[in-house]
Parts: structure tokens; C-alpha cells; sequence
């Protein structure tokens, strides 16, 4: 099992929150993608289907199989979801 992980961040653009997350990870040394919403509807559909929401901004984080979506508005529900992963050792 490899020690990298990925990190997704689905944003819009002018989105506040979606910039505190991403400064957040930038801060951190997280690397990270982003999947843009404005305007694809489909997008938010994905969204609506994995994890029964429409807003963003979502983060997805995970190795190889293992994610979890952090749906939440707030930098304290990702800093968990982080702290959590580091913990199991998947996150290094």
C-alpha cells in the first residue's frame, strides 16, 4: 500500500467556503484537485448520488480504496476527517 493519497475538492467559483478549504490545504502542504460545479449540474448530481448533497464545497480524501466525504461546512469537519486517517495510518 502506497503512502500517497488523494485529496478532491468539489468547488464553485466565488464559493467563500470553497477558498477557506483550499487555503487550508495549501497551508498544510496538501496537495489536492479540484472538480468545478459552476455551471454542470451533472456534477452536483454525482454529488447528490455519493453523498445525498447538492452544496459544496465537498472533500473527498482516501488512498486506494478507502474515502470519506466531508460534507460539512466548517474547516473543523476536515481537520477530523484528516486527524482520523492519520490515526489509521492510511494518511501518512
Amino acid at each position: 500500500m502506497g503512502k500517497e493519497f488523494s485529496v478532491v475538492v468539489w468547488s464553485k467559483e466565488g464559493c467563500h467556503y470553497c477558498g477557506e478549504v483550499k487555503q487550508y490545504l495549501q497551508d498544510k502542504g496538501i496537495k489536492y484537485e479540484t472538480v468545478d460545479v459552476t455551471n454542470h449540474d451533472e456534477r452536483r448530481d454525482i454529488l447528490e448520488i455519493k453523498y445525498g448533497v447538492r452544496h459544496v464545497p465537498v472533500v473527498e480524501i482516501g488512498q486506494n480504496e478507502v474515502y470519506e466525504g466531508v460534507t460539512k461546512v466548517g474547516i473543523e469537519h476536515l481537520e477530523k476527517v484528516i486527524e482520523k486517517f492519520k490515526k489509521s495510518k492510511i494518511l501518512i
